[in-house]
Formats: structure tokens, sequence, C-alpha cells
């Protein structure tokens, strides 16, 4: 009987234990009371978090705020957790999860939600991780939301998948392998169990935080990564070493979607610029069809890119619907020869050789206009060469014209494009590029619905030991080349 008894007693508080789990789950708790910091521990520097009109106030010297209290004693594995958060200009912050209570430093274990809408580093780093960024593993390099303005940040944690989204719209989803690359100060950013924590970042710094809910989610099955093991090293590393890992120069193409982009884009771990060809008869011709594709494109997890197309695009649009995008791009693979002839040279019955050298000297010379007179950041499909001479590449490509190309882009602060399509430009032809302080970008330049994973770009940056500071970034507004130079009434050629 005393047997029986003890097993019903057993019994019953595990159907308890059971109850108050379940209890928990799919139930939205609130983590703050909007009035206080009850339930909260802030640990090295306390007096960086305040609560103010019913908002945590991270703002102050270093320091991290730790959620400690009911449910489950704030020891977290599996979650969804919702916040609204608003920074000030220059503010650097974070949610942390899967952490654990440090006295001081920046948290060693779990992962880092970053906060950064305009944050820029200090000294002579840059600070390129933007906000809804997985911190140093799937980094975000665009900005989703501007400052001085409340937005939503939404995290979702089953296993060892983390899905972070921004007001709605997912920036990371991201699948940790089993036994992932982590460098040895980074060994404990996996997928674990463990606290909530707020980030105070410096003194110049303040960012709120309210509404901040949770739900507990069940046990669950790990999920297969999206890549292999490989790639997801190779990415990895690039991210935790503040590498922009961004295709600059994909379009939708070949029934691509903006939503497969994005898609691809997050399992890939490779940020997109998406760019709609704009010029004389192209999809996008003046500002009226400009706004228009803008407006088809507000929101979306991409940088917004335009390539301009011909010579005549300047007279087409004006300096305020150029602005409108994070930045712009050219080639010179359209032009006017001496004959009064129009050239598209990726069509050969449009191109016209009728003396390779001649020819050169003349494309060399369009290119050196391009650049000089167009305002655009990026100059694309770089040194790009008609069919019927390319096989004469490095022959036609003389270091005097190397020295030229290089020069002309290096004056006027224009990056070079790594194509990743025509493998394009050569080593040679980086290598002194790099030496003259030009800035480089990666692009696709797709043709179809397959947008890669820029292997040549990634080759070429490897073998020329390109860091983040060798690496284009779209310049602020009233930065921008079309604000600075306008746009010219005639282009040569």
């Amino acid at each position: 009987m005393a047997k029986l008894s003890l097993l019903s007693g057993l019994f019953m508080l595990l159907m308890a234990a059971t109850s108050c789990t379940t209890n928990h789950e799919n139930k939205w708790h609130n983590l703050f009371n909007g009035e206080n910091l009850d339930g909260w521990t802030a640990l090295e520097n306390p007096e960086s978090f305040r609560v103010e009109e019913g908002a945590i106030v991270c703002s102050g010297p270093r320091a991290h705020l730790y959620y400690m209290g009911d449910p489950q004693s704030g020891i977290y594995k599996n979650f969804e957790l919702k916040a609204m958060v608003m920074t000030r200009p220059g503010a650097n912050s974070g949610i942390f999860f899967h952490t654990k209570e440090q006295e001081r430093g920046w948290p060693l274990k779990g992962y880092e939600v970053q906060i950064n809408n305009s944050h820029e580093g200090s000294g002579d780093f840059r600070e390129l991780k933007k906000t809804g960024s997985l911190y140093g593993i799937r980094n975000v390099f665009f900005q989703t939301v501007p400052d001085n303005v409340w937005f939503e940040v939404t995290v979702k944690v089953i296993e060892n998948q983390v899905e972070i989204s921004i007001n709605g719209t997912k920036v990371v989803d991201y699948i940790q392998p089993d036994e992932p690359y982590r460098p040895e100060n980074d060994k404990y950013k996996v997928f674990d169990r463990g606290r909530i924590a707020l980030q105070a970042h410096d003194k110049n710094s303040t960012t709120y935080f309210k509404d901040i809910r949770l739900k507990i989610l069940p046990e669950d099955q790990k999920r297969e990564p999206y890549t292999d093991k490989a790639w997801d090293t190779k990415i990895t590393k690039l991210h935790l070493a503040n590498f922009p890992v961004i295709d600059f120069h994909t379009h939708l193409k070949g029934g691509l979607t903006i939503e497969q982009a994005t898609e691809n884009s997050m399992k890939l771990g490779i940020n997109y610029g998406i760019a709609p060809n704009c010029g004389l008869k192209f999809p996008v011709t003046d500002d009226a069809s400009l706004y228009m594709y803008m407006d088809t494109v507000k929101a979306q997890p991409i940088f917004r890119g335009m390539q301009a197309e011909g010579r005549e695009w300047v007279t087409l649009f004006s300096p305020e619907a150029v602005a409108r995008f994070d930045y712009v791009f050219t080639d010179a693979m359209t032009w006017t020869d001496h004959k009064g002839r129009r050239l598209r040279l990726w069509i050969p019955e449009e191109t016209f050789v009728d003396d390779e050298q001649a020819f050169m000297d003349e494309l060399v010379g369009k290119i050196e206009a391009v650049i000089a007179q167009e305002p655009v950041d990026i100059h694309v499909n770089p040194t790009y060469l008609p069919e019927v001479i390319a096989g004469k590449y490095d022959e036609l490509w003389t270091d005097e014209r190397i020295d030229r190309f290089v020069k002309v882009l290096a004056d006027h602060g224009v990056a070079l494009e790594i194509n990743s399509r025509f493998r394009l430009p050569s080593e040679k032809i980086l290598r002194k590029a790099k030496e003259a302080g030009v800035k480089f970008t990666f692009g696709t330049n797709n043709a179809g619905n397959d947008l890669g994973r820029l292997e040549y770009s990634l080759e070429m940056a490897e073998k020329l030991g390109l860091t983040w500071k060798d690496m284009f970034m779209p310049k602020p507004n009233g930065e921008k080349p079309v604000q600075k130079k306008g746009l010219p009434a005639h282009i040569t050629g």
C-alpha cells in the first residue's frame, strides 16, 4: 500500500511538472512590466540601464541586462521573442539569447541579434553589421529601419535554427550544422540554452526596448542545414571577419522572384543587391517608372541598385530620383564609335571591330569617359571584350591600357566589380587596382534564375587577400555621387 502511495505521489508530481511546462508553451509572457527592472539584473555598469516612459533605456558604458525571472527562471532553449525597439542616431545594441551572466566584458556564450541602424564603429574599425544580424555568424549589411522610430524585432529559436525578422520581414534564417566552425574566442557561440540579455554599448549610444514578450516552444527535431559543411565554414569565416559578403549585381530574370532571391540569400549567407535595368528602351525609362519600381521593393530585405544603361541614361532621370537607389552602377558595353555606329558589345551583330588595336584604344577611351563623367558608384562587367576578340584578352589588355583603366577608377573613387559570371577582370588587373587603392564589389549579373555562389569573386578575394577595408559599401544619403556631381547634360559616346 505504501509502495502504491509512493508511485501515485511520483506520478502526480510528474503530471504537475508536465502541466507546468505545457502551460508555459504557446503562451506569451511579458518579460518587462513597463515600470521598473524587476526580474532583470544588470552587470558591469548597472547605471547604463533605466526605465523611462514604459521603456528600458540602454545608454551608458558597456553593460548587459539579464532577464532572471519567470517563466522557468529565465533559462530558455526553444522560444519566440518579440520586442519593440527604437534607436537614436549612432546607437549600437543587441539582444542576446542562450547566454550566461558575466561580471564584465562582451558575453562569450550564446548568440547576439544586432541592433544597429547607423552606428559606424570607432577608430579605424567600421561596423558593417546592421539591425537583424546574427552577429558575426550571418550578418545583415543593409539597413532595414531608420533611427528614431519604433520597430519590432522577432527572434524564433528551434533547436539548431534561428529566424530573425524586422517588422515581420525575415532577414536571417540560419541552421547551425553539427560542429560548426568557430574560432577559439567564439567557441561558445552555438545553440544551447540560456538567458536573454540586452546590451548597452557605450555612452554615445541610446536604444529603447519595450513590449518584450516571450513564448516557450516545445522540444523538436534538429533541422538539416541548408548548405554543406564546407560552404558554412567559408561563409562563417567571412562574416566573423566583418567581410561584407554582398552580391551587388543581381537581376530578377529567368522567372526569379524577389521572394526566391531573398530566400536564397538567407540560405547561403550572401546579401543581395537587386537592380532593374534603367535606360533608353529598358523597363525603367523615366522618373515615373523608377518610382513605380521602388514601390515594388520597399521593405524588402535587399540593397536597391540601379543599373544605368547606355550613355543616354543621364538625360532620362532626375538626380532626386536616382538618389533613391542605394547605389548606381554601369558598364562600358554600350557606346557609339567614331563612325557613329551604336555598339552593344554582348551582341555580335552590333559589335564592329575593324581594327583590333584601334578598337581597344577607343574602348579604353570610352571607359575613361564613362567613369569620369557619369555619377556612378561601381563599374561593372569590367574589361569585357566582345566575342570576336575575347580570346586575345591578355594580349589586348596591355600594361598601358590597364594602367589607364585603374587610374581613372582611383581618381574618381569608383569601385571595381569582380564579376563571377564573366570571370573578370583578370587577377593581374585586380592586383594593380588593389595597389592603387581601388575598392571592390562582388557581382553576378545573372542571365537566368541561378545566382550561383560568387565563385570567382570569392576566389579572387582569397588570392588578393582582400579584407573588409578593401570593399565598397553604399554611401549615406547626401554623399552619393549623383548628389555631389549631379547629372551631366551630355556624355561623350
